[in-house]
């Protein structure tokens, strides 16, 4: 069986999924068995949420290798 957590979900999707689980946990009328799996589903999709942005941000990183070199100059009239 695969595992529902796992399954490639984008980040996007994760974060849409935190929004269901965020919606489930404020019910008042949530078992504690259920809420605290919905809990650790949470916690799950935020640490893979935070492993895809950190790789996210080295590939950028990577990219502009040679952003060192890289100077903004100011525009000059009639530019922008």
């Amino acid at each position: 069986m695969t595992d529902p957590i796992r399954k490639g979900l984008t980040l996007e999707g994760r974060l849409r999924r935190l929004e269901e689980i965020v919606g489930q946990l404020e019910a008042e009328d949530l078992e504690l068995d259920k809420a605290l799996a919905l809990f650790e589903e949470g916690v799950t999709h935020v640490r893979e949420a935070e492993t895809a942005l950190s790789a996210a941000e080295l590939r950028v990183e990577e990219l502009l290798g040679g952003a060192d070199e890289l100077r903004t100059a100011p525009l000059r009239d009639g530019e922008g």
